[in-house]
């Protein structure tokens, strides 16, 4: 009796969080295209006009760390605090506009004090309603990494889940939201690892979506092909541009609405200008022909464009450990968590060089 309860309780919790009070979008007033998406998204996922909170940021992709605390966190913090929705909301939406990097001044490597804006409003709830402030140099633990069995909730869990609606443009953007609104649990899960003993960690990882998902829903690849023209995808994991022996922009995908996807790329998030038609992403950082935006690696913009619902990020580089763990993303989506939830859960750490793209309602359902 008391499993069922329980049981009963986190279902509860899971359903809870699939509603517009739940949200809290950003807007930047100096953005055109950040307020078209905020009116666009309010409209469809009926977010409440108190649930919207205006900032007057600058329109760069770059910003410094003082610009980030006076001109985002300071006033999305007030938009909670005057709504008193610290508690409620669980899910902050940022938009294209919105800046997306924090540069570094101080350290390097795993110790930079450099982040995605999205990475560090995930510590607003520590930092304005604990009163707790993190340190910004390096990254901060993820309370909610690998937490399978456990709702997301306030206050267990003090921190924001922080996804942005952003692609290209917006009609890209506008697309992604559509699809969300769609998604059903159906299709297939692609697992496509490099080579065999590349890279232990990363395609053990793999493999293990791969198990825990499954069998009939999976194409899974351990040899050197790179997959594509798969069609009816839903779920997508692989080392992206990372892999020597991809050598397309494009791998032809069919992408069901819902489908979300991950890679093991350190940089795809770093822009969200559009690279020019003829060019391809490779592994190759010496040839200067082959950069896009100061690094020649895939963009997570990409697989929105070719119409994947959500994908994973990183503005810098994040380190392997640091990058969305494919064995928690892919089997709690699948079995009916939400797509916030779903990658905050297979990422181990905050405040560092991750985002996330997509709606944070959109969910498949149960199996």
């Amino acid at each position: 009796m008391l499993n069922t309860i329980l049981l009963a309780m986190l279902v509860s919790s899971f359903a809870l969080a699939q509603d517009g009070h739940r949200v809290l979008l950003i807007v930047n007033q100096r953005s055109a295209v950040s307020k078209s998406i905020g009116e666009y998204y309010a409209l469809r996922r009926a977010i409440p006009a108190s649930n919207i909170c205006r900032i007057k940021a600058p329109e760069e992709e770059k910003i410094s760390r003082e610009e980030y605390n006076t001109q985002i966190a300071a006033p999305v913090a007030q938009c909670l605090n005057k709504g008193g929705l610290e508690e409620s909301v669980l899910y902050l939406v940022t938009t294209l506009g919105v800046p997306l990097r924090i540069l570094a001044t101080a350290g390097e490597a795993m110790d930079t004090d450099g982040a995605a804006v999205d990475s560090e409003l995930t510590l607003l709830y520590l930092d304005r309603v604990r009163h707790a402030p993190h340190p910004v140099r390096g990254s901060v633990p993820n309370p909610f990494f690998g937490k399978k069995d456990a709702g997301f909730t306030h206050p267990q869990f003090p921190i924001y889940l922080v996804t942005r609606l952003a692609a290209y443009d917006f009609a890209g953007v506008k697309a992604m939201i559509d699809r969300a609104l769609q998604a059903m649990n159906k299709g297939v899960f692609v697992i496509d690892e490099r080579e065999p003993g590349a890279t232990p960690g990363g395609d053990q990882w793999l493999h293990e979506a791969a198990v825990l998902l499954p069998k009939e829903r999976v194409i899974e690849d351990a040899t050197t092909t790179v997959l594509t023209g798969i069609n009816e995808v839903i779920g997508y994991a692989s080392w992206g541009s990372n892999d020597r022996s991809r050598k397309v922009r494009f791998a032809g995908t069919h992408w069901l609405p819902g489908a979300i996807a991950t890679e093991f790329v350190s940089t795809n998030a770093r822009t969200f200008k559009k690279p020019p038609d003829s060019w391809i992403p490779s592994m190759d950082w010496s040839a200067p022909g082959g950069l896009f935006a100061g690094s020649p690696q895939s963009m997570s913009a990409d697989y929105i464009l070719e119409g994947a619902t959500g994908m994973s990020g990183h503005v810098d580089e994040p380190y392997l450990a640091q990058t969305p763990r494919p064995e928690l993303l892919l089997p709690a989506y699948y079995k009916g968590r939400n797509l916030a939830e779903s990658y905050y859960l297979s990422i181990r750490s905050l405040s560092w060089q991750n985002i996330v793209l997509g709606d944070p309602l959109c969910s498949l359902g149960k199996p």
